[in-house]
């Protein structure tokens, strides 16, 4: 019988899997430090709904502290989801010690919580940001990633290397899932789907960086939750560990994807371009030959039908909240 850990259960990705995993019947242990890299109501009702479910046990508490450490190896789980970071790819320029603590402490107190519970499988969230900008057409996972370009991505990287190191030494297996943009229902408000809606309903300005010129494989988040929970049952076969991309496979520039947005909600907004920022990516496109060998899935959802999904969750999520 499995009963998982999934760390960082109030965040976006957090919540829509355990959501999924609840349908199935699974018992899981959520923890989440509710931090306020954004603003925390939001996080707090995903933890409400979460709770409505027997099978659902919330703690809080903070991944990269010794307590949490304590309080796990008391619980019973044999599977741990880690999706707990710090996320933000520019902030980790100005405040990289938080990403240091969350992410390199952090996930390093998930390894050896691993090895002393004998772990079935960890799966593990990296990021498409370990790629940097690379001249390539499609990032598969055998290319190099030794020049990240923020420090966030720096400390997915670390993650990688842990992770390795900690399989092949303690026979944990291990699946590393480079996520590449996520959006959907219940997004991160600092989100391009999020900040587009939002700008757009309350007319406001959209600010769009390098003029416009970056591209983005959006996948939406239901196509990622069935892809961990179909990664959940294929722990690595030939090792201990296992990096495979999350992604649709197909790239949709900025602009186009803000355009989806206007033509679903019949509204414009002014929008202004400007320079590059530091630490951005020009093109982020998966390769996901690997994902569809593994498990058999690949996700479907179309720009169009994603953000239609939503903007019906948005209005109806922030309609409740007047």
């Amino acid at each position: 019988m499995k009963n998982i850990l999934v760390t960082g259960c109030a965040g976006f990705i957090g919540f829509n899997l355990c959501e999924k995993l609840l349908k199935k019947k699974i018992k899981i242990i959520g923890v989440d430090n509710l931090n306020n890299f954004y603003e925390k109501s939001l996080k707090k009702k995903r933890i409400k709904l979460l709770n409505q479910n027997k099978n659902f046990t919330f703690i809080k508490t903070d991944i990269s502290s010794n307590k949490c450490l304590k309080i796990l190896r008391k619980k019973k789980f044999n599977y741990i989801f880690h999706l707990a970071a710090q996320a933000g790819v520019r902030q980790s320029l100005t405040n990289p010690r938080i990403y240091l603590e969350s992410n390199i402490i952090g996930f390093f107190n998930i390894l050896e919580l691993s090895k002393l519970k004998k772990i079935k499988h960890l799966i593990y969230a990296s990021s498409s940001s370990v790629y940097g900008n690379q001249n390539k057409k499609k990032f598969s996972e055998n290319l190099n990633t030794d020049k990240p370009l923020q420090f966030y991505a720096a400390t997915k990287k670390s993650n990688e290397v842990m992770g390795y190191s900690y399989a092949i030494n303690y026979n944990i297996p291990m699946t590393c899932c480079r996520f590449f943009t996520v959006y959907g229902p219940h997004g991160r408000p600092d989100m391009a789907t999020f900040k587009f809606t939002n700008a757009i309903l309350n007319k406001k300005n959209i600010f769009i960086y390098n003029k416009g010129n970056h591209k983005r494989d959006f996948t939406y988040v239901e196509d990622v939750v069935e892809c961990l929970f179909k990664i959940l049952n294929k722990p690595p076969k030939k090792s201990y560990h296992q990096i495979i991309n999350l992604g649709k496979g197909r790239g949709t520039d900025i602009v186009t994807f803000l355009k989806i947005i206007e033509m679903t909600l019949k509204k414009t907004t002014k929008v202004k371009f400007l320079s590059k920022q530091q630490g951005d990516m020009i093109e982020t496109l998966s390769s996901i030959k690997k994902l569809k060998n593994t498990i058999g899935f690949t996700p479907k959802t179309s720009p169009k039908k994603g953000i239609k999904l939503f903007i019906d969750w948005y209005k109806s999520f922030y309609e409740n909240e007047k």
